[in-house]
């Protein structure tokens, strides 16, 4: 039975079109395992456009993924390599003892941060005691592409990977241009070299972070941040240093 069908025999006031669009679209992919454009417009009988930008939302929250042929088929949510509440209470519980070491070491906000979908979801933190200093984002996300944790993951997953999370190029934020792919590997070479990434005002403007993978599987990266105006490019030696060491320290404890 198609989606309209269906909503033709179910009248409930309470059904919000979109989201049981969305659920629908999850049935069908669920079912069938991949799904293209075409064809999940047909089975909801509305224009490309809209059921493009359906699975474009879902894309970006980790229930669907675009492969090869612009086919799109179950995200990690879906595929049981979704981390629930108890393994992130896990991982935070795991390697805050790094953190507070990097905390420690640079006087500094760090965070802990875990690749979900194509963003970055900021999972642990601890502020560092500067007057001038930058507050928590444990909770919030940001595109990996503009995080130096994201960043460093992104590097750590290689080509083939960042291709299959951004199939169309990269796409734009904070209303700005966005970089374009050819330029974001050219700058994932350079953190392969380092083995950190640099993020200049790209994330949020006034801020200045440096990021290292410290696992795969769930990816997870940690970072410092320090104030645009209170941050010398001098210091970047000292503070990938201290941010190595306790990143390697991470993924001993593993």
């Amino acid at each position: 039975m198609r989606y309209s069908d269906s909503v033709a025999q179910n009248s409930d006031p309470y059904r919000v079109e979109a989201v049981d669009r969305a659920m629908a679209l999850l049935d069908l992919l669920t079912e069938r395992g991949t799904l293209s454009v075409t064809d999940a417009a047909h089975e909801l009988s509305v224009a490309p456009s809209t059921a493009h930008r359906l699975l474009t939302t879902m894309t970006h929250r980790g229930f669907v993924e675009q492969g090869e042929k612009r086919l799109y088929h179950p995200g990690p949510k879906l595929n049981g390599q979704r981390t629930d509440g108890n393994q992130l209470r896990s991982i935070v519980k795991q390697f805050r003892p790094s953190l507070e070491r990097l905390a420690e070491k640079v006087a500094e906000t760090v965070h802990l941060q875990i690749l979900t979908g194509p963003d970055v979801r900021f999972l642990d933190g601890i502020e560092g005691h500067q007057f001038l200093r930058i507050g928590l984002r444990i909770g919030s996300r940001a595109p990996a592409f503009t995080t130096s944790g994201g960043k460093a993951i992104l590097a750590d997953l290689g080509d083939a990977s960042i291709a299959a999370l951004y199939p169309t190029g990269l796409p734009p934020w904070r209303g700005e241009k966005p970089k374009s792919l050819d330029r974001l590997r050219t700058e994932l070479r350079r953190v392969r070299e380092t083995g950190y990434a640099v993020n200049v005002g790209e994330s949020e403007p006034g801020v200045v972070a440096l990021g290292a993978c410290i696992a795969r599987e769930p990816s997870l990266a940690m970072t410092v941040a320090v104030p645009q105006e209170r941050y010398e490019p001098a210091r970047e030696a000292s503070i990938a240093e201290a941010l190595l060491e306790a990143a390697a320290m991470a993924r001993n404890a593993r």
